[in-house]
């Protein structure tokens, strides 16, 4: 609730809503993307703090469990009892972790 909330917060410069034309160019992308053969992640050097939800009905929790696996210098972060927006519906630990990631 805390975070439906939030989201009525900001009054001023909302984004538009989008329109059905971008949303099925969207999800088109998307689908297209998850055809594609997976690049290869382990030349990526620097630290990656991969996050996700617990229960993400759009994109599987799991994908995160991989990519993170994939990327030779990655923390995961799993938001428990959330959805797709994970780290805004736990903003609070997430920043913090978030924080801690960035000063190491």
């Amino acid at each position: 609730m805390e975070f439906l909330a939030r989201l009525k917060e900001r009054t001023h410069d909302r984004d538009k809503a989008i329109s059905l034309i971008s949303y099925s160019n969207q999800l088109k992308a998307i689908h297209r993307w998850g055809l594609e053969k997976p690049h290869d992640l382990s030349v990526v050097k620097q630290p990656v703090l991969v996050a996700h939800g617990e229960n993400d009905r759009m994109v599987p929790t799991k994908n995160s469990h991989y990519l993170a696996r994939r990327l030779p210098n990655s923390e995961l972060v799993i938001c428990p009892d959330a959805g797709h927006g994970g780290i805004f519906q736990f903003h609070d630990q997430f920043v913090e972790t978030a924080l801690e990631f960035l000063e190491r």
